[in-house]
């Protein structure tokens, strides 16, 4: 897992890398497609002209403006959402409600972003900020609806528009379209921000390894059911995601089963055949039985031996069989060679 994470992020350096050289050798004359962000100065002014025609002009609202455009640190967008904020009730609510985390989230569209009546950059501008606030909640259904309302041309940084629409079709497993956004966003936006570039790339690399029936797929679709619930949505829509999971949980059993089986069947075939025993006879004696002196002496003698081992036990024949099954046994004891001895043959006559 710790190389995966190496690897991604090298993959990550280097194709931002490639990303910054191509953008140094593009030629002096920009194309249509260029998004460039609105400088600082030209924001402040387009804010404040936008303060004064809603009519907030009076000292203290002013001197807001002013302390919000001095904090540097922050970015452009955070400060129009703070002068939207001071010049107007809906959109101060709207921001409040989405920054706070006990606040329930919005199931549609706020009607301030559907009117047309209102001024273009306060819209837009206002669009962009309240939909990464709720990237941040991980709302993103009601996000990129909102961002659907305007353009990245028509914000004063496109960058942000298009990597925070990008982070909502990524969390929404939409493949294909946050590859098409991130595409822009690397190869429009000259001045895009490094961090903007570094995330984009890694969802890309992300979903270059996604498979639509794995193991891989049927998480990321468990990750976005447990997404739903926590936002306290419990719909006909999760319920939809859920029956999606079962379903493809059910072919991966039914497809590992299966492979088990066509293994089962390729291990039994190259298995050699054991070919079975011959069943005892009357000649042969079935294993395990107990054999007499004079069988186990006829049966070491061999065809080698001479014809009188094999002859008919008679009873002398049976009881010199026995002496001398006797002696070999005494001899193996002390491990010594058993061979009769003229003692033993003379003793049993």
């Amino acid at each position: 897992m710790k190389s995966l994470r190496w690897f991604l992020a090298l993959a990550a350096v280097a194709l931002v890398g490639g990303v910054a050289q191509a953008q140094n050798t593009k030629p002096a004359a920009a194309s249509f497609s260029v998004l460039s962000a609105m400088e600082t100065d030209k924001a402040q002014a387009e804010a404040k002209a936008w303060l004064t025609q809603a009519g907030k002009t009076d000292a203290a609202t002013l001197q807001k403006f002013e302390a919000i455009w001095k904090q540097t640190n922050r970015t452009v967008l955070d400060r129009l959402a703070e002068t939207f904020a001071l010049g107007n009730a809906d959109a101060a609510k709207l921001i409040a409600d989405a920054r706070n985390l006990a606040a329930p989230a919005p199931t549609a569209v706020p009607d301030l972003f559907k009117n047309e009546k209102l001024s273009p950059f306060f819209r837009s501008n206002l669009a962009v900020a309240y939909a990464n606030l709720l990237t941040h909640r991980r709302v993103f259904e009601e996000a990129l609806d909102v961002l659907k309302t305007t353009k990245a041309s028509q914000v004063a940084d496109p960058g942000a528009y298009l990597f925070c629409k990008a982070i909502c079709e990524h969390g929404l497993l939409q493949k294909e379209e946050a590859k098409g956004t991130i595409d822009r966003l690397l190869a429009d936006v000259p001045d895009v921000q490094e961090r903007y570039k570094t995330v984009g790339v890694l969802m890309l690399l992300d979903m270059e390894m996604w498979k639509s029936k794995d193991l891989g797929a049927v998480a990321r679709l468990m990750e976005n059911s447990e997404r739903m619930l926590k936002l306290a949505r419990a719909g006909d829509k999760t319920k939809g995601v859920q029956k999606e999971i079962i379903y493809r949980l059910d072919e991966l059993i039914k497809e590992m089963e299966k492979q088990a089986k066509d293994k089962d069947a390729m291990t039994a075939t190259a298995r050699p055949t054991r070919t079975a025993a011959p069943a005892p006879t009357a000649a042969s004696p079935a294993a395990g039985a107990v054999k007499s002196p004079a069988t186990s002496l006829a049966t070491r003698a061999g065809p080698t031996r001479p014809a009188r081992c094999r002859r008919a036990s008679s009873p002398r024949t049976v009881a010199r069989a026995r002496l001398i099954w006797s002696s070999c046994a005494r001899r193996w004891s002390s491990g010594a060679t058993c061979r009769p001895t003229n003692a033993s043959r003379s003793s049993s006559s």
